[in-house]
This record gives C-alpha cells, structure tokens and sequence, in this order.
C-alpha cells in the first residue's frame, strides 16, 4: 500500500537522499510528526539515542509519548518523518520486521499458557526448535529472579512476577531495543520502586538500548540516563536527570519535573529582578538577562536555600513566618510568609534534623538565604 507522506523529503534533505544515519547513533528519530484527522499528536520530533542507552519519555497523560513509543514499534504509523535504527530505515516496516521485545502495562500474558510458555512465545514463532527454547527460557527466568517457575500459570503469580514474566518474554529474542511502555504504574509503590531498580540494573548487565514511557517523575529520575520530557506533542527538553531538574530549559519542565516554587518578578537589567520588595540578582548562567520592565516568572526548589552560617548583609537573605508544615519522612515542607514578599509564600525543605536545630515549627519565625545560582528566570506568561 503507497504511504507517500511518511516517506517526505525532510526540508535541506534531496529527494532519493540515502537516511542520514550516526554511528554515533542506535535509535534516530527524524521529524516525525502523526496526524488523528485535525488533532496533531506529534510534531516534528526529532531524536538520537545511543546503543545501550536508557532514554525516559516523560510527560503528562496525553502529551504522545505512547504514541510515539508505539511509532516505534511499528504498532502505529506516522503520519510524516523517518525512523532509524542502527543505520536501517524502518519507516514503513512491519513490527514483525523490527528489532524489539516490549514490555506493556497490562501484562498482556496469555492466561491459558504456562510461564514457560509465555516466555518463549517469541522463540516459537522464530520456528526455534523445543531444544533450544527450553534452555533460553531457564536462563531468562533465572535473570529476572523467578527460576523454575516454569510450570505455573500467570493467575498463580502476584502482579510483581507477571511483570516479570512480561520482562523475561520482552528479552527472550535478545532484542536490540527494548520498550517499555509504562510497566511499572499498575503495581504497588513498594514493589514498583524495587523492580524499577531490576529493570536498570538488567538492562545495565545485558547493554540492551531501551526507552520506557513514564508520567511518574520519580521513576524518571531514578533509573534514566536521559529524560526526554513531552508536552502537547512536542519534546520540551531532553537532558540528563540531573540537568532536567537542576536546568529546566522551559516553565512546564519547571513545573512538571519535581516540587518548585514561583515567584513573579520584574527585570531591573544587568540580571536584577524585583520581587516584591526585594531585589534579587541571578547570574548569566540562572537565565537570560531581560529589559527593563520586563515581567518575569523565578522558579526556585525548596532545598535551593541556605539555612546556616547566614551574613547578615547578604542581599538574597530572607526572614518568614513558618504556616504550615508537611510531613515527608525523612523530610519536611515548611510554607513560609517571606516578609517583603507578600502573598508569594515559599516552600522550604528541611531535614528533621534541621527542624529541631533551626525550630522550624508552625508561627516560628525562621531566616534563610536563597541560592542565587540556583534561581531560572523564564518570561512571565501571558495571561
């Protein structure tokens, strides 16, 4: 069947030009784009990920990040773009002619098959023989910690071990990419949070390239060598975790990727805001030096504060009246009335132990300094 529009010549590209392929490169992604009658899903989405590489696409529910993992599998098609792995062209090629095992949500195990079964379902349909199947099984099952459990049915297994068991089958035609699509979110936090660390850890032992759909931020951080965050069909930033949380290159990666405040703001020039009373001075590096007059958004994290050792004459150096506090374990959010700052209360995080050293408690007055280094500066949205 003719799909002219997914194979268009990309703009500077010649028609009839061979892929533009990096050995640099596993997975290229090229201005994809995918069309549901009017509704744009994707737009223009341009990736590269390295072999053995473990990319997280994060984002709200809707953004297209499924979408697009699904483009990759074949199981959807573009509506515009190419798609390159390891330096062949798969656009239009059937999932059956990919290199991938994927990992779903739901399981999707047969429940009339056996684990053993389940597990080497992939390998049947290879035309591998029972000889070599039965052994390829043993060792995946041994690899995701469920060894000689072979005879046992998917209903007989926790939700944990199925996932398991879908992981094991993802792996079992030693695929070159493996999907994830969101395989974590119908588990129970303590049991998510400990295969979320077998699922980096294996994937680290084997080298296998993966990309796992997430709107879980935590998980994101946790286990991803990049992030690639998604919000209304576009990518809005792809960096390392560290770099997602610590420089947000947009307002909704601010917002979106961990606790932040906000505080609107006026540019004085030469990186001074005014903030309600106070003066603020962010380096070139904390964001681009605005005009005059200029409305402006600061998004700062509560740990991005100074607690001891304050100078009295530092001009970042704050003094607020603790309203309320949120329990976190290990932690604590204090929502504190800034004097010189009213009506934007901040949200500080503290230890416990600072907590008793500091008396951060609900009606004490606390000071702090905040961390000028660690103030983004984005245009004020408009309303």
């Amino acid at each position: 069947m003719k799909s002219p529009t997914i194979l268009e010549p990309m703009a500077g590209v010649p028609t009839g030009a061979p892929p533009l392929a990096s050995p640099d490169h596993y997975l290229e992604l090229q201005r994809i784009q995918k069309r549901f009658g009017d509704f744009t899903a994707l737009q223009n989405i341009d990736l590269a990920i390295r072999r053995g590489e473990f990319v997280c696409f994060l984002g709200p529910s809707g953004c297209g990040k499924t979408t697009l993992l699904r483009i990759v599998a074949g199981l959807e098609t573009q509506t515009a773009g190419r798609i390159l792995q390891a330096g062949r062209d798969i656009s239009v090629a059937p999932p059956s002619e990919r290199d991938y095992g994927i990992m779903f949500q739901s399981y999707a195990l047969f429940p009339n098959l056996t684990v053993a079964d389940n597990v080497g379902y992939g390998l049947v349909n290879r035309k591998q023989s029972r000889a070599q199947i039965a052994p390829r099984v043993e060792e995946l099952l041994k690899l995701v910690g469920l060894p000689g459990s072979g005879g046992k049915y998917p209903a007989q297994l926790s939700g944990g071990q199925q996932q398991r068991i879908a992981l094991a089958r993802a792996l079992a035609t030693s695929p070159g990419l493996l999907l994830l699509d969101e395989p974590l979110s119908a588990l129970d936090a303590i049991v998510r949070v400990h295969l979320r660390n077998e699922i980096r850890s294996l994937q680290k032992k084997l080298g296998v390239t993966t990309i796992m759909v997430t709107h879980d931020q935590e998980e994101a951080l946790s286990v991803a060598d990049r992030i690639v965050v998604m919000n209304h069909g576009v990518i809005e930033q792809v960096g390392t975790p560290l770099e997602v949380y610590r420089e947000p290159a947009s307002p909704f990666v601010a917002d979106f990727v961990g606790k932040v405040n906000k505080l609107s703001a006026t540019a004085e020039g030469d990186h001074w805001f005014r903030c309600g009373d106070k003066r603020l001075h962010c380096p070139p590096t904390s964001g681009a030096d605005f005009r005059p007059g200029r409305a402006v958004s600061l998004y700062l994290r509560p740990e991005d504060r100074v607690v001891d050792n304050l100078r009295e004459d530092d001009p970042m150096g704050c003094v607020g009246l603790v309203r309320h506090i949120e329990f976190l374990g290990g932690n604590c959010l204090a929502e504190i009335e800034v004097e010189g700052l009213p009506g934007q209360p901040l949200q500080l995080q503290y230890s416990l132990n600072q907590m008793d050293e500091f008396g951060v408690r609900e009606g004490a007055n606390v000071r702090f300094a905040l961390r000028a280094d660690r103030l983004r500066v984005f245009p004020a949205a408009v309303a």
